[in-house]
C-alpha cells in the first residue's frame, strides 16, 4: 500500500469518525423546548385535568413545620387548598396562568400575591402548582452530565417574564425517562440560592399511556446548612375540572 493510498484511507476514516461524533449527531437530539415539555408532564404540566395532594415539611433553624394541600390543575390553571394544620385550613392559592391569588376564610375578597413569595421553608408558592417550564422559560441545552447514575441533559433556563417563580434555573433532565432530576435556582446575577432534587415513584395514566409522576421534591438552602423543605406528592389522578373551579370570583362565595 503506497503513501497516497494510506493518506486517502486516513482521511476517510477520520471523516467517518466525525460523522459519528457527538457533535455531528447532536442535530438528532430533541430541542430544549421538547425536553421541557416532556419533563413538565411528570410535574403536572398537561392540558387535561389532574388532582393530587401535597405535604410540605420544612426545617428552618431547627424548627419543623408541615402543611397539607389538595391541588387541582387544568392546563395553565391550578388551585391549592390547605387542609392542615387546622389554623390554616381553607387558605387557598389560585393560579390563573401567571397570575396568583390568595384567599382565606375571613377575607372579603382574594388578594394578588407573587409566585416567588415563600410558602413554607424553602418552598415558594409556585412550587406546589403544576410546572410549565416550557412556557415560562427560554431553555438552552448546555451539556450532558451523569447525575446519580442517570444520563441527563443539562439546560439553562431564563425566565420569559418577571411573574414566574424563579429568574434563572439550571435543570438536569433524564435522557431516557425525560423527567427533571435536579435543579439549581439562581438569582439574576447567576448566584445559586437553593437547589432541588426530584423523585418519581408515582405513576399517572394519560391518553391511554402510563408515565412517571413526581413523588418528592427536596429543596435545600444553598446558604444555611440544615434548612430544607420536602414536598411529597400523593394520589395523583386524572380528573375533569370545571372552569369555574379556577374563577377568582368564586373564591369568596
Amino acid at each position: 500500500m503506497n503513501i497516497r493510498t494510506l493518506f486517502l484511507l486516513s482521511v476517510a476514516t477520520g471523516f467517518s469518525a466525525l460523522c459519528l461524533s457527538p457533535v455531528a449527531t447532536a442535530q438528532n437530539a430533541p430541542s430544549a423546548e421538547e425536553i421541557l415539555k416532556e419533563a413538565d408532564r411528570a410535574r403536572g404540566g398537561i392540558a387535561e385535568g389532574l388532582t393530587w395532594t401535597v405535604r410540605v415539611d420544612s426545617t428552618e433553624e431547627g424548627t419543623q413545620t408541615d402543611r397539607t394541600y389538595s391541588v387541582k390543575a387544568k392546563g395553565l390553571n391550578a388551585v391549592a387548598v390547605c387542609q392542615a394544620p387546622a389554623r390554616l385550613k381553607g387558605e387557598t392559592l389560585l393560579f390563573n396562568d401567571r397570575t396568583l391569588w390568595f384567599f382565606k376564610p375571613g377575607l372579603k375578597k382574594p388578594v394578588p400575591i407573587s409566585a416567588r413569595q415563600r410558602l413554607s421553608g424553602q418552598a415558594a408558592n409556585g412550587d406546589i402548582a403544576s410546572t410549565n417550564y416550557a412556557r415560562d422559560y427560554e431553555g438552552t441545552i448546555v451539556g450532558e452530565e451523569t447525575i446519580a447514575g442517570q444520563k441527563t441533559w443539562k439546560l439553562e433556563l431564563q425566565a420569559r417574564t418577571k411573574n414566574v417563580t424563579y429568574d434563572k434555573i439550571r435543570y438536569w433532565v433524564d435522557k431516557e425517562k425525560r423527567v427533571g432530576v435536579k435543579a439549581d435556582f439562581l438569582t439574576l446575577k447567576g448566584e445559586m440560592f437553593k437547589s432541588a432534587t426530584f423523585e418519581y415513584n408515582n405513576v399517572l395514566k394519560n391518553a391511554g399511556k402510563a408515565f412517571p409522576f413526581v413523588s418528592k421534591m427536596t429543596i435545600l438552602d444553598a446558604v444555611t446548612t440544615g434548612n430544607k423543605t420536602v414536598i411529597t406528592y400523593t394520589s395523583p389522578a386524572p380528573e375533569a375540572h370545571a372552569d369555574s373551579a379556577f374563577n377568582v370570583n368564586n373564591l369568596a362565595r
